[in-house]
């Protein structure tokens, strides 16, 4: 048996960084570049049109936004409005779709299902986009709000950046150690402290306003505002050697389902050092309210690059530095879904599909949706197939159904039945 493969949905002409969804238009946003360097690879965010064509989910090019010399590596959505960070900096975008006259529908001859199509014409960079649609008439334009520069090391780089649970205020993080919080649209800054010694890696925003970081130097803390609440403790009693250093690569929270008041955390634990056999990596469920640890999980031997939990918070996403890809119940942290090397180099970033707005049409028969995008510019679809053919409460309906007819046919042959 060969080995299995993801569908190829995208080929952008630069490596990719970063992804989000856009559930109410339907749109997948890609961003990437080749940074300022000379090379002749171009920097941009792309904005592709989802839709469900003969049962299968595909996306074309609806717009190429170009980003000049600085490449896009990291990105926040709130609404219609994009965090970007690049290099030193983070831009805010707005972007909009609107019907024009005039437009044709997209030529279909040539075009193949579940894989890259762009538009013929496409915009030129910073203008309205002239790209004929496959939707009659769409198209969109992107404009360029504020920018403020959020990180300030003698080699400064964003690496995180995203927004809190009413899109008023972003916060960012970089590889000078300091949380800087921002106010949106404006990018006024409210609130700057240093949360690690070194980089940051990645930083979650809950809805109670807690803040929860890690960083190079071992350590994931959770902030109120500027103050420490506490310091997440899993290495002290988990399943690793204490001879074997393990460092927090990433932290996202997301919803119990069906308690949609109550929230986990969960954390990706690293070794800190590549060694000639690697230790596994871990994946850790945490109380969000206590900071507990819940459950953990070894996830395998592959260096896990970056983690995504879908909007119902069942389902995690996991992209590996050597390429591979997997989808795990966020419950039990079983493992559903993985496709060994789907790119063959470091994925960069992965997204659920939203199960809200235009989530569930595009979505299928499907249970879930994960997109992945990495270095080798590809972006790539992860399709986990329903696991149940029916819902329970449809074969109760069913059963209830053929009891009452079954008696209803007996009285009619046995008038005294019952």
């Amino acid at each position: 048996m060969g080995r299995r493969r993801a569908p190829e949905l995208y080929r952008a002409p630069f490596p990719l960084y970063a992804l989000q969804v856009d559930p109410s238009a339907g749109l997948l946003i890609a961003a990437g570049g080749g940074g300022a360097a000379k090379t002749g690879i171009k920097n941009g965010v792309h904005f592709l049109q989802l839709e469900q064509i003969n049962g299968r989910l595909s996306a074309s090019l609806l717009h190429s936004h170009d980003t000049e010399t600085r490449a896009t590596m990291n990105l926040a959505l709130a609404g219609n409005i994009l965090a970007a960070g690049q290099d030193a900096h983070c831009q805010l975008l707005r972007f909009q779709t609107h019907q024009q006259k005039g437009k044709n529908k997209t030529e279909k001859a040539g075009c193949k299902e579940q894989g890259p199509r762009q538009r013929k014409g496409a915009a030129p960079v910073e203008k309205k986009s002239g790209a004929e649609t496959h939707q009659e008439g769409v198209e969109l334009s992107v404009e360029n709000l504020q920018a403020v520069q959020t990180d300030f090391s003698p080699d400064p780089l964003q690496k995180v950046v995203c927004f809190n649970h009413d899109n008023t205020l972003l916060a960012t993080g970089g590889t000078d150690g300091y949380v800087r919080i921002w106010k949106v649209p404006s990018l006024e800054k409210v609130l700057e402290f240093r949360a690690h010694e070194g980089e940051i890696e990645d930083l979650a925003l809950g809805p109670d306003g807690k803040l929860v970081t890690v960083g190079w130097d071992l350590k994931a803390s959770v902030w109120q505002k500027d103050q420490l609440v506490t310091q997440l403790h899993w290495q002290e009693n988990g399943p690793t050697f204490s001879n074997t250093p393990y460092r927090y690569q990433a932290c996202r929270f997301g919803q119990v389902p069906d308690q949609p008041a109550r929230l986990r955390l969960f954390t990706v634990q690293i070794p800190h050092k590549r060694l000639r056999q690697p230790p596994p990596c871990y994946l850790t469920a945490w109380d969000g309210s206590t900071f507990l640890p819940l459950r953990t999980k070894s996830c395998g031997h592959e260096v896990i690059s970056c983690l995504s939990v879908s909007e119902s918070g069942t389902f995690l996403g996991l992209g590996t530095v050597t390429g591979s890809v997997a989808i795990y119940i966020a419950f039990s942290l079983q493992r559903l879904y993985y496709v060994r090397e789907a790119h063959g180099i470091v994925v960069t970033d992965v997204a659920f599909l939203p199960e809200k707005g235009r989530g569930p049409e595009l979505l299928g028969f499907h249970e879930t949706a994960l997109f992945s995008v990495a270095v080798d510019s590809r972006c790539q679809l992860h399709l986990l197939p329903s696991r149940r053919s029916a819902p329970v409460w449809l074969l109760l309906l069913l059963c209830v159904g053929l009891i009452v007819v079954t008696i209803l046919l007996l009285q009619s042959v046995f008038p005294g039945f019952l």
